[in-house]
């Protein structure tokens, strides 16, 4: 049974930082690309971060690009999301999920949620003074 499992939000300060964890199971994070997605109240989905199976490639959206490093440890099969110098716009339940397709190409795009077909529960970051 494909599973992910998120963890490691919480409620911080402007300025510091969170380090977000997907586990998986029923399957390897190796051969698929996996992005974090994140989710504020009253808006869209948004893409986050994708990271790329063969080569561990990743990509950011613009807002979180010097702020946030996305890694994968195969030997527990998780990835990580650390973020780091957050802001209160980064307030959002954060998924991570797994993509059908070993590419992060247009991942974080509009609608690039679509092609992503198992999802975590999420995990909810507070940003707040």
């Amino acid at each position: 049974q494909v599973q992910l499992v998120e963890s490691g939000g919480g409620l911080v300060q402007p300025g510091a930082s969170l380090r977000l964890s997907c586990v998986a199971s029923g399957f390897t994070l190796d051969s698929y690309a996996i992005g974090w997605f994140r989710q504020a109240p009253g808006k869209e989905r948004e893409g986050v971060s994708c990271i790329r199976p063969s080569d561990r490639g990743t990509y950011y959206t613009d807002s979180v690009k010097g702020r946030f490093t996305m890694s994968r440890d195969d030997a527990k099969n998780t990835v990580v999301l650390q973020m780091d110098n957050l802001k209160p716009g980064d307030t959002a339940i954060y998924y991570c999920a797994r993509r059908a397709i070993p590419a992060c190409a247009l991942a974080l795009a509009t609608d690039g949620a679509r092609s992503f077909d198992a999802w975590g529960q999420g995990t909810q970051v507070t940003v707040s003074s």
